[in-house]
């Protein structure tokens, strides 16, 4: 099962690569990893996927909570939350299939962001099965390039400093 868990993290040099080092060490693979400024100066957010059980991941979380630098960690993957992921992708447009691939692109509320002579440039944001999706139906046109963000999420109402999160 994925798990999504949310660490907020001084913006200091190294950070990440302890973080991406406590996983290779332990053998752990990370399915995406979402690193963005937080609301507060200093601070920064990391999203990151785990495949793992319960007790996997509970581990993950205790040994991301002792990493020097690391201020909060959340597991959220059981908490009400709205999950996002962005994706460009470049898919070949030849003249007879433009009209096709743009309505695709409006059905998934995504957006055509650069149009170039045999090619057109997608931005879709959305549910990762959503995003999926989209992929999926624009792969027979052939996908010349494409960029994912991964997951980043945040927990629905509230402040989002529930009861699971730690701090030091």
């Amino acid at each position: 099962m994925k798990h999504t868990l949310v660490a907020l993290m001084e913006d200091k040099p190294g950070v990440l690569n302890r973080v991406s080092g406590l996983f290779r060490r332990r053998n752990y693979n990370i399915e995406s990893l979402s690193v963005g400024h937080s609301e507060t100066p200093g601070i920064s957010r990391m999203t990151i996927v785990v495949n793992g059980d319960e007790r996997v991941v509970d581990q993950v979380v205790k040994q991301l909570e002792k990493l020097v630098n690391v201020t909060q960690v959340w597991n959220v993957t059981n908490m009400p939350t709205v999950v996002r992921e962005l994706a460009l992708i470049k898919v070949k447009a030849a003249h007879g299939t433009r009209s096709e691939i743009v309505e695709l692109v409006n059905i998934f509320r995504a957006r055509v962001v650069d149009v170039g002579a045999t090619s057109l440039t997608i931005e879709i944001t959305g549910p990762e099965d959503r995003v999926n999706s989209l992929i999926d139906l624009l792969r027979p046109f052939g996908i010349e390039e494409m960029a994912r963000t991964g997951r980043v999420a945040m927990v629905r109402g509230g402040n989002g400093k529930s009861g699971e999160a730690t701090s030091r």
